[in-house]
């Protein structure tokens, strides 16, 4: 398994294509071998940006509430606030809680373990890695996961 040091949290998208890893306009496939350095510096690119947005985003959301944070005279105005900002903060844990698993996925690059399923060891697969770069589990070790949990909801 190939490993891929992380010396940042910042892409390096606007480097140039020696020094991040991977041409211009690259996109994985599967005729490639396996997780080689040019996927795994892709991965670690899109995965930082993805926490480059987030991390921003959860900025730009503490900044909003302390603006925004006036008690208004109109009890239907201060409930609407209210409710607004209870939605945003819900979404700002989502984000939260997503940052961590691209924590987690970056350190999968690092330690050379990314792409990888943690049940079974197998290929996630690039075309699954392209939808959802955090995932850790295959399509068919997912399905028996969500298959088992139906079976003890129901």
């Amino acid at each position: 398994m190939t490993k891929l040091a992380i010396d940042s949290l910042e892409p390096q998208t606007d480097k140039p294509a020696k020094v991040r890893g991977y041409p211009d306009k690259y996109l994985p496939t599967d005729k490639e071998e396996y997780m080689n350095t040019k996927q795994l510096a892709y991965f670690r690119d899109l995965l930082l940006s993805q926490r480059q947005e987030l991390v921003a985003g959860n900025l730009s959301t503490m900044h909003d509430l302390r603006e925004n944070s006036a008690i208004e005279s109109d009890l239907t105005d201060q409930a609407t606030i209210e409710y607004e900002q209870t939605l945003e903060l819900r979404n700002r844990d989502r984000a939260r809680k997503l940052i961590a698993k691209i924590d987690e996925a970056l350190d999968r690059i690092r330690d050379g373990e990314f792409g990888y399923c943690q049940e079974t060891g197998d290929p996630i697969g690039i075309g699954r890695l392209l939808a959802r770069p955090i995932a850790t589990l295959s399509i068919e070790a997912k399905r028996r996961q969500e298959k088992k949990e139906v079976s003890y909801a129901g």
